[in-house]
């Protein structure tokens, strides 16, 4: 099983932060690890944090509802920012996350997503995510 290359981006008006995945398929004993890139932005459009989290997502049924959805946060992972990025900077910040038994799927039907939520001070959070496999045959 290949995944597709991790790639989760975020546009805020002229600024765009993009999550970039080292290694979407994970071995036991290996951290996920990778970088955030923060292109542009408007002097107003000031980053307070960054924040990652490894989601445990199940879909399942019940009676009342065409499907129910259950997730479950195993790894958080806060990122401080400090300074802005001028419109014509990037910057480059290293993640790197350890797993532990919380992320081995016991159920064959959940799916583990890496969901990175963007605040913009004085302005909305806005968050994308995109799968990972951790713990699964990957020979």
């Amino acid at each position: 099983m290949m995944l597709k290359k991790f790639l989760s981006t975020i546009g805020i008006g002229s600024m765009k932060v993009d999550t970039v995945v080292d290694k979407p398929e994970i071995a036991h004993g290996e951290s996920l690890s990778g970088k955030i890139y923060i292109n542009g932005g408007q002097s107003e459009q000031v980053i307070e944090f960054i924040k990652l989290e490894v989601l445990l997502r199940k879909e399942g049924h019940r009676e009342d509802s065409d499907f129910d959805v259950t997730e479950e946060c195993v790894a958080k992972h806060t990122i401080e920012m400090v300074g802005s990025v001028k419109s014509k900077e990037t910057r480059m910040v290293p993640f790197e996350l350890m797993p532990d038994e919380r992320w081995v799927l016991t159920d064959e039907t959940a799916k583990m997503y890496l969901r990175t939520s963007v605040h913009i001070i004085n302005a909305v959070d806005v968050q994308d995510e995109d799968e990972i496999v951790y713990g699964k045959d990957l020979g």
